[in-house]
């Protein structure tokens, strides 16, 4: 494993991170035997944003005993409530479901403690003006938060958060999906700044270059999310290239941008975690990713992320698991393990009632309430 200073705050962390998402759904066992193989591997930065109970008190187990041999990003503002995960500005809940956070993991500190998921400058405002930027620094100051960051999905924001000099770590979505493709509006050439690439018929969204440009001057950290494109890069039929990206060229891209410190891979079982730790074995040319944009195409805005950041839902619809059932629809045409796949969910998307609440929230311009009519159309 390689190792990179996490901007300005004197920690060492692993080029490949472990983001704790995807084990949500699986067992105590996987989760410990997860997380043990990728400490063994070397992997010492691990990423909980999720307030479901369960999957925190599994990574907690899944750490226990090798607490100081990993840096946990612990978010704040992250919630649970009538059985769905949610984003709140309330100061109280926000106290209250970190401290259960600290609770499940059994520890009094938590390494990175992440403002969760700061898109627009109203989300900015509302953290301060609720007190919740001040909490951070208190825990801070009483050593249970041992460094601050921030989450975004947004550039711009972002940018003002990093302005800020409350954060030393900035948690972002980074691939070239994103890069090249969505939202590009102003874009900057990489012949104009060779620390970017140097591959002269390829533009990079300007927000996004001077973003990562920001975070080198300022010394903050980046870990980045979304590296994969929630898979979408490594499939021909969904990938805005054409053909598939691997999960080396993925990481190598991400590794590429200035300021970047470590990659968190989303993994569900020792494999995946030992597929994405193979990058640090791999030759150069396994990660050499500049063939792939030759096929740019410009397909791919709107294509949800299955973050499940539009959440919650009024009528607790899983739309990520929706989504991903359509998608899959979509790409490969109707066969029974999807219909088994979308029988099985508690709230189908005829149940939707098209109030718009996760269209707003989705960081990647998604059209929910289409998407849940066609999935209704489809499979019901």
């Amino acid at each position: 494993m390689n190792y990179r200073k996490l901007g300005n705050t004197g920690f060492l962390v692993s080029e490949v991170g472990i983001g704790g998402e995807y084990l949500e759904d699986e067992s105590l066992k996987t989760t410990v035997d997860t997380m043990h193989a990728a400490m063994d591997l070397g992997v010492n930065i691990l990423d909980i944003f999720m307030s479901e109970p369960n999957v925190r008190t599994n990574l907690g187990a899944g750490i226990k005993d090798r607490r100081d041999k990993i840096y946990v990003q612990g978010h704040i503002c992250s919630i649970w409530e009538n059985g769905q995960y949610g984003r709140s500005r309330d100061l109280e809940k926000s106290k209250f479901f970190i401290n259960d956070l600290f609770t499940r993991l059994d520890s009094d500190y938590i390494d990175i403690g992440m403002l969760h998921y700061v898109d627009t400058m109203d989300d900015w405002r509302d953290a301060k003006q609720n007190g919740i930027v001040d909490y951070m620094l208190k825990l801070k100051q009483q050593g249970r938060f041992r460094t601050l960051g921030v989450s975004s999905h947004d550039p711009l924001v972002a940018q003002e958060m990093v302005n800020s000099g409350v954060f030393g770590v900035l948690m972002f979505s980074i691939n070239p999906m994103f890069d090249l493709v969505l939202n590009q509006v102003e874009t900057i050439d990489y012949l104009e700044h060779p620390e970017l690439g140097n591959i002269d018929h390829i533009s990079i969204n300007k927000s996004r270059a001077q973003l990562y440009s920001l975070c080198e001057e300022k010394g903050v950290g980046i870990t980045v999310m979304k590296t994969l494109g929630a898979g979408r890069l490594l499939k021909a039929e969904s990938s805005p290239f054409k053909v598939p990206m691997t999960v080396n060229q993925c990481i190598h891209y991400a590794l590429s941008r200035p300021a970047v410190s470590s990659v968190l891979i989303g993994a569900r079982s020792v494999s995946e975690i030992e597929d994405a730790v193979s990058y640090c074995d791999a030759a150069d040319e396994e990660k050499d990713y500049s063939a792939v944009f030759a096929h740019l195409t410009n397909e791919q805005s709107g294509a949800c992320m299955y973050c499940n950041h539009c959440l919650p839902c009024p009528v607790h619809i899983d739309v990520a698991q929706s989504t991903r059932i359509l998608d899959e629809a979509r790409q490969y045409g109707m066969n029974d393990s999807l219909r088994r796949e979308y029988a099985a969910l508690g709230h189908k998307a005829s149940e939707c009632v098209a109030c718009g609440a996760c269209e707003k929230r989705c960081p990647f311009a998604v059209r929910v309430i289409d998407n849940m009519k066609e999935a209704a159309a489809l499979f019901e």
